[in-house]
């Protein structure tokens, strides 16, 4: 035919009934036959979708999402979540779907844990479609079975189960306009995102966790009684995890058991994954590939093996013993984690993170600064299971380490403390007390006190008497941080209400501080002033003054002056003296102290600016309320530069201001003063903390002073309910509300109310604080104006009376809360007609007053005012 080799190679024709075409060059023939393609019966399966699980949820939101996606040729969906979720069930049923609904050509399955089973698959789709070559090399027939799906006008899904690396896939992306792609992976790489939109898969909800259960533990023959009881808390327990929940139902059914019954073994924390879950998972009956443990065992090799190589597994350690709800990213890239990872930079840290991220050990929110962290509780145990008991201990140490960090000593972010309380909630529970050094770690001490500054006093208590209990086990019963603990234990139960308690607590400590320290340790001397500080809060501030002074001396003999322990008992003292009536020693030693403070502290201390804040109280004690006025300003300014408006001292100094604000004369000025608090403290501190309900109480009070009665009872009313539901009702401050209750509902709607509420009162205050305790004549007091008030004079002067004998044996006859009951028994006597002996009462009273108070105080102007208008029996009692 004379045309040369290049010329007929370029004129091959393909002939689809065997027939050929013969070409050559003069004397060299060559036949070209291309063999007949076998007859395709359309449409096309190739490969093994998983058979759909027993028991199987449809999941209606996710696969409404990813059928929508899936909608248009040409569509991509990566289906992204932790191992066990059921991201390849979810795959099959989209698999199923288009098939049935859309009628496609050719639908491919293909295992895609590896590039080799990606080629192989591609290879064996190649072949179904009768295009295989036959020469054996998957790889060409990988990239002709891929050449076809980018041009063919057939339409085809091929679904990627189980993508271990995004690398695997490079040149293996298939890709064609009239074609459908869905990837399962537990990655979350960069290089997934661009192909497609990414549809994450979470664990069931509840009650699909609920529904699985029951489908699947309904299939036992004979039935087991309470076979579902307390199903609703395991599915809880393991996190509603799919896997999980299969592999659990599957013990559940072979060995004959309860949910209640797996719950216990779950519980034990000697019980490893392999132990609770089938190692053969064929077992429970549905097509799960690993074992549970496997599944997370494999992905985390897989992340330790990313940039920065090594790093990723001791990070998943330490998520591994926090709180799975939610770990700072400041807890894991701290200095603490990095010195466990081996490398300095907080960057390879933070990589390693994110590593974990991709490969969906953890999930990684950098949006939110608190939680940013979570790990399923099952893949926490799965890591736990596989360190040794040294290994696990130094993690729970650098664990600790690295929550400390991060633990401000001031925590102005709500849940910042929330979030660390439950990481140190997970640490001590599951963990035990971790070592710090000789004794216990820091956290043990930060956790306790963090509960008890959030508001959660009974939580803190209970934590310090298992840590009493741990330590005295663990360190001994004498050890330096067992006795700590004691100690913060009893401070705890000061402010819980319990201030006999913690006295008597602080008075055991003492005697064990003495016998191990000796008395002159700086802890013994420490441990008296405490002792003496909660004596005073248990009624009785005389003593509390005489034994905090004797702790002063020693302290200042054996400490020296400007010890800090010295300076805080000298803080002691000079409450404790106003307390029990002396104000100008009160005045005088906060004077003292103060210019201690500056000297050994400097201007700007905290301790300094405390101490400034209490002589501004304690000269508005003594009868000067504008000048407290005037020094709470000055050092509230301070206060704001020094520490920020969010500071607790901060916020209690505005709480002072608006008290003398109101007591100098302005009670609308110190409401809209409270007021303007109590929304900062509910932003700052939330509804249930105690200083947020203190700020209510004041609020409610000063509204009361501005001339409304009512609201002031109403506020009052819905603080009692607050105060019963948090504290109980025999906590002092709920007693201490019902009295502010009962003396503004008198105001509001009769003195047969206040009467019968305080009667009600005092025989429950009583109870609780005893007979001797101010709290408990203060009630009697009030209780005794309202009789008068209520009409019967007689009655109030018959009480009071007896109330002024029981503060001359308890606080001595200098002490204002005397002069003030003096003050009202004089003004019932003229009420009740006995106008000669009131007029005698006041003018012995007016001589005390001006002796111990001064002629220009408020309360002796008072009596003035009052003996004045004895003839007409004007006046009101001293409030």
């Amino acid at each position: 035919m004379g045309s040369s080799a290049d010329d007929a190679v370029g004129r091959h024709v393909d002939l689809r009934h065997g027939q050929g075409v013969q070409v050559g060059d003069h004397n060299l023939m060559i036949n070209n036959v291309t063999v007949p393609l076998p007859v395709v019966t359309w449409p096309v399966l190739a490969g093994r979708p998983p058979l759909r699980a027993d028991a199987f949820q449809e999941r209606p939101r996710l696969r409404d999402t990813v059928q929508q996606l899936l909608r248009g040729g040409g569509s991509t969906v990566v289906i992204a979540g932790g191992g066990g979720t059921g991201k390849t069930q979810l795959a099959a049923a989209a698999f199923d779907d288009v098939r049935r609904r859309l009628g496609v050509d050719l639908a491919v399955w293909v295992p895609a844990t590896s590039r080799a089973g990606v080629v192989s698959g591609y290879a064996q789709a190649h072949a179904a479609l009768g295009r295989s070559a036959g020469h054996g090399d998957a790889q060409r027939d990988a990239e002709a079975f891929l050449s076809w799906l980018a041009t063919t006008d057939r339409s085809w899904i091929v679904v990627l189960d189980d993508v271990g690396d995004p690398g695997d896939l490079a040149r293996l992306w298939p890709t064609g306009p009239t074609g459908r792609v869905v990837v399962t992976t537990r990655r979350r790489d960069a290089a997934l995102l661009a192909r497609g939109s990414m549809v994450d898969v979470d664990v069931f909800a509840p009650a699909e966790a609920m529904a699985y259960l029951h489908a699947k533990l309904g299939q036992t023959d004979p039935p087991v009684p309470d076979l579902a009881s307390e199903a609703a808390e395991l599915a809880a327990e393991v996190g509603h995890l799919p896997l999980a929940l299969a592999q659990a139902a599957a013990v559940i059914v072979n060995d004959a058991l309860t949910c209640s019954g797996y719950r216990a073994l779950l519980a034990d924390r000697a019980n490893t994954l392999s132990d609770l879950f089938p190692d053969d998972p064929a077992v429970s009956g549905d097509e799960y590939e690993q074992t549970l443990a496997g599944t997370w065992s494999l992905a985390a090799d897989r992340a330790d093996a990313l940039a920065p190589v090594g790093a990723a597994r001791p990070v998943l350690t330490v998520v591994a013993v926090l709180d799975p709800h939610g770990v700072p990213e400041a807890v894991l890239t701290g200095a603490a984690v990095r010195a466990l990872v081996g490398r300095d930079g907080a960057n390879d840290a933070r990589r390693a993170l994110r590593n974990l991220h991709r490969l969906s050990l953890v999930t990684h929110d950098p949006a939110d600064a608190v939680r940013s962290v979570r790990m399923h509780p099952l893949a926490q145990r799965s890591t736990v299971d596989s360190l040794d008991r040294e290994a696990l201990s130094a993690v729970v140490v650098t664990a600790a380490d690295a929550v400390m960090q991060v633990w401000p000593e001031v925590e102005r972010d709500g849940d910042l403390g929330q979030v660390l309380r439950a990481c140190a909630t997970v640490l001590l529970s599951r963990f035990g007390v971790p070592a710090g050094g000789r004794g216990a770690h820091p956290i043990v001490f930060r956790f306790g006190r963090s509960l008890g500054e959030a508001g959660l006093v009974a939580h803190a208590i209970a934590h310090m008497q298992a840590a009493v209990a741990d330590l005295s086990r663990g360190l001994g019963p004498d050890h330096p941080d067992t006795l700590t603990a004691r100690y913060e234990l009893a401070y705890w139960q000061g402010e819980a209400g319990d201030f006999a308690g913690a006295a008597a607590s602080q008075r055991a400590l003492l005697a064990d501080r003495t016998r191990v320290c000796g008395a002159h340790h700086p802890d013994t001397l420490g441990t008296r002033a405490n002792a003496a500080f909660w004596q005073g809060h248990a009624g009785d501030p005389v003593g509390a003054a005489a034994e905090t002074a004797a702790a002063v001396a020693d302290l200042e003999r054996f400490l020296g002056a400007d010890h800090s322990t010295t300076l805080s008992a000298r803080h002691n003292l000079a409450h404790w003296r106003g307390a029990a009536g002396d104000l100008g020693g009160a005045v005088a030693d906060n004077e003292r102290l103060l210019a201690d403070m500056v000297r050994v502290h400097g201007p700007d201390h905290v301790d300094t600016l405390d101490t400034r804040r209490n002589l501004a109280h304690w000269r508005g004690q003594a009868g000067d309320a504008a000048g407290a006025v005037v020094a709470l300003d000055q050092v509230l300014a301070d206060y704001l530069r020094v520490l920020g408006a969010d500071h607790p001292d901060t916020m209690h100094t505005r709480e002072n201001l608006a008290h003398w604000t109101g007591k100098a004369g302005d009670p609308a000025g110190a409401a809209a003063a409270c007021d303007r608090l109590l929304a900062d403290r509910l932003r700052v501190l939330g509804p249930d903390h105690p200083h947020t309900l203190t700020a209510r109480q004041d609020l409610a009070e000063w509204r009361g002073h501005a001339g409304d009665p009512a609201g002031a009872a109403a506020g009052f009313a819905s603080l009692l309910d607050d105060r019963l539901r948090l504290l109980g009702a025999d906590h002092r401050h709920t007693l201490l509300t019902r009295y502010h209750l009962s003396c503004w509902r008198g105001d509001a709607h009769g003195a047969s109310v206040a009467v019968a509420d305080l009667e009600a009162l005092s025989v429950d205050i009583h109870r609780v604080l005893g007979p001797d305790h101010p709290d408990t004549l203060s009630v009697r007091h009030a209780l005794g104006d309202w009789r008068g008030s209520g009409g019967d004079p007689a009655g109030a002067v018959e009480t009071l009376r007896r109330v002024v004998d029981d503060q001359l044996r308890l606080l001595g006859p200098d002490h204002p809360e005397v002069l003030m009951t003096r003050h009202n028994l004089a003004h019932w006597q003229a009420g009740a007609g006995d106008r000669v002996g009131a007029e005698a009462a006041f003018e012995r009273l007016l001589a005390d007053q001006t002796r111990i108070l001064g002629r220009d105080h408020p309360e002796t102007r008072e009596t003035l005012r009052a003996m004045r208008e004895l003839a007409g029996h004007a006046g009101d009692p001293v409030g």
